[in-house]
């Protein structure tokens, strides 16, 4: 079993969250009595504003198990998490988060849940509310039940980080999933069969969160651009409702003018409803267009959805600060006034 864990803010609460899972780097048993082991924590780095890549070097020094994956910039959750997933050997995958929500003693049990119901994809779906507030909460919700509502993804709402697939699944999802593809979108085009397993969510370690309602609208809004053609059928289908409110608008307007409001300036009320009506259905459907469009551009192009790197520290810009001038022992060239 592979455990792929993205790192944004992971300084302080990295070592618990290694802590937890060392003991199933030990041959362990389900419930059930089937046997599992961790043979590997991929930490993946993705250039947060902390010391994570430290603590990510501390920990893989102390422990061979655990194996930093290094990424050139900040790609994201989604595409950190993907590189990750490439960067496996295990039969399965475990994907979770750094912050220490994510109870590890529940794998055994999300193992147990694949293999009693044949599944290839896990979620876990917590029996307690998500300790993010009522608003976030709620709009989370919302967003889910509308993006499957909109969709076609049944599994929708059940979208979580922390999630159990099969290793050959996840390696092939990161091998061609392009850039701007939602990770769970991606899982859902090539899973049969997924289930969920009930867990606990724990508190959020002591640090901030790292989204704000403008970027978790972004993930809404990038989940909704990829999961289909949907959106474009919209586009049809609002034309259709555009032309019938127009048309049924045209007909209160020619009643009122000819029964109950005769000094109605001629064609002015019909003209400039159909104006916002149908000026409001283009810019709507154009707008929705140019974010396909921008979609399949960024893919055509081959923009990279991530790059993994060597260790910084062990190459050119990992030279210690203080030793930053000329070097002891290495020669300079000599230096030539005016």
């Amino acid at each position: 079993m592979s455990i792929v864990i993205p790192v944004y803010q992971g300084e302080t609460t990295l070592p618990s969250v290694i802590d937890e899972l060392l003991p199933y780097t030990e041959p362990s048993r389900t419930a059930r009595g089937t046997e599992f082991q961790v043979s590997e924590i991929l930490l993946v780095h993705d250039n947060g504003p902390d010391a994570s890549d430290d603590t990510m070097r501390a920990l893989a020094e102390a422990h061979p198990v655990v194996r930093p994956v290094w990424l050139s910039r900040n790609f994201g959750q989604h595409a950190a998490t993907l590189a990750g997933m490439a960067s496996t050997g295990g039969d399965w995958i475990v994907t979770m988060d750094e912050d220490g929500q994510h109870d590890p003693k529940f794998i055994a049990d999300m193992l147990d849940t694949a293999l009693t119901q044949q599944a290839s994809l896990v979620y876990s779906m917590a029996r307690n509310p998500p300790p993010h507030g009522f608003v976030r909460n709620l709009a989370s919700v919302g967003a889910k039940r509308v993006l499957s509502s909109a969709s076609g993804l049944k599994n929708a709402k059940d979208f979580q980080s922390f999630r159990l697939m099969l290793g050959s699944i996840g390696r092939s999802v990161a091998a061609y999933a392009g850039p701007n593809i939602y990770l769970d979108v991606a899982l859902g085009w090539v899973t049969k069969d997924v289930a969920t397993c009930p867990i606990d969510l724990r508190e959020e370690g002591d640090r901030p969160s790292g989204y704000n309602y403008k970027s978790l609208f972004g993930h809404f809004w990038r989940m909704f651009l990829t999961s289909g053609t949907r959106g474009l059928r919209a586009v049809s289908l609002l034309g259709v409702v555009a032309a019938i409110a127009g048309l049924v608008l045209t007909v209160v307007l020619v009643v009122a003018k000819l029964f109950f409001e005769p000094s109605l300036p001629s064609g002015w009320p019909s003209l400039m409803v159909a104006l916002l009506i149908i000026g409001g259905a283009i810019l709507i459907s154009l707008g929705m267009i140019a974010e396909y469009i921008g979609v399949n551009v960024n893919m055509a192009m081959g923009k990279p959805l991530y790059l993994i790197v060597p260790d910084p520290a062990a190459g050119p810009l990992g030279r210690d600060r203080a030793q930053s001038g000329p070097q002891a022992g290495v020669e300079q060239p000599a230096r030539r006034d005016g």
